[in-house]
């Protein structure tokens, strides 16, 4: 399998800052379908081993939203870090789907499905996990030790919950108005109902004031949220994230930005603190 894993076809190849954004395809057996994610290496990749930061993106996105609006690539060429963007779910014509926007193909919310039709193809946790990781860490220039995950909304659900769930590889993690309670919100409840069932004790296990209570981290959380989001109130919920942080005595750092939105408007102006913030947190 790890043979068939590693069999990359480069899709897409662009001079940026002096360095490279790529974009490769490959076919994962724990999806079963091709899959494509994109890799940002700096101009010191070309000499050495760097840090490293996964991108998880929202709902509706796939591996470009992030790569051509946030604008990232400045700040990781300034600080010499990869950044890695993979796709949201899996996607193709055997795939199942809704014409729903916000669930099946583009909100695989980063776990792994355990309902049909679903469960055969919407294994998100253990492709990131089980499958990317290994992949990236053969094919591409990273510091295996020095590992770090952030995302947006959807996606910075899957970063906090894949890092309170697996503090020992990664080293680092931020958010930018992250899906806080999952099961308390329509967009989690839809999902997780149809993804895991109706056992509600079981959609605990991918929401991140819960894991707080189980797991924490060795290391702060950083969350940025704009107060102009149409969407905090009733699906970010970003108040239970504090108040979870606040009785597990969790450091939490939470900026709340006046008059942003939901947006990579939003990403694109404080992306470049995170990636100095997680620069700073892989320096050891």
């Amino acid at each position: 399998m790890l043979k068939e894993m590693t069999e990359l076809t480069e899709i897409g190849r662009v001079r940026c800052f002096d360095g490279w954004q790529l974009r490769y395809r490959h076919h994962s057996p724990v999806l079963g379908c091709d899959m494509v994610f994109s890799v940002y290496l700096p101009p010191q990749a070309e000499n050495t081993h760097l840090p490293h930061l996964y991108w998880l993106s929202g709902l509706t996105c796939d591996d470009q939203n992030f790569v051509t609006k946030a604008g990232a690539q400045r700040y990781a060429a300034e600080h010499g870090v990869i950044i890695i963007a993979p796709d949201t779910s899996p996607r193709g014509d055997g795939v199942p789907d809704t014409e729903a926007w916000d669930f099946a193909q583009g909100a695989g919310f980063y776990l792994n499905a355990t309902q049909q039709p679903w469960s055969k193809n919407y294994q998100m946790e253990s492709y990131l996990l089980n499958e990317l990781i290994p992949l990236i860490n053969e094919t591409q220039p990273v510091i295996i030790h020095k590992r770090g995950i952030f995302g947006h909304s959807m996606g910075g659900h899957g970063a906090l919950t894949l890092a309170l769930k697996n503090h020992t590889l990664f080293q680092s993690v931020s958010a930018f108005a992250p899906i806080c309670t999952p099961i308390h919100c329509p967009w989690g409840q839809q999902a997780f109902e149809r993804y895991l069932g109706a056992d509600q004790e079981k959609w605990k296990d991918y929401d991140s004031c819960e894991l707080i209570k189980q797991h924490g981290l060795p290391w702060p959380i950083r969350v940025d949220q704009g107060l102009d989001d149409n969407f905090l109130g009733e699906q970010l919920m970003t108040e239970s994230l504090v108040i979870a942080c606040e009785n597990q005595s969790h450091k939490l750092t939470l900026k709340m930005r006046e008059g942003y939105d939901h947006s990579y408007f939003f990403i694109a102006s404080f992306i470049g603190e995170h990636i100095a913030y997680h620069a700073q947190q892989l320096e050891g």
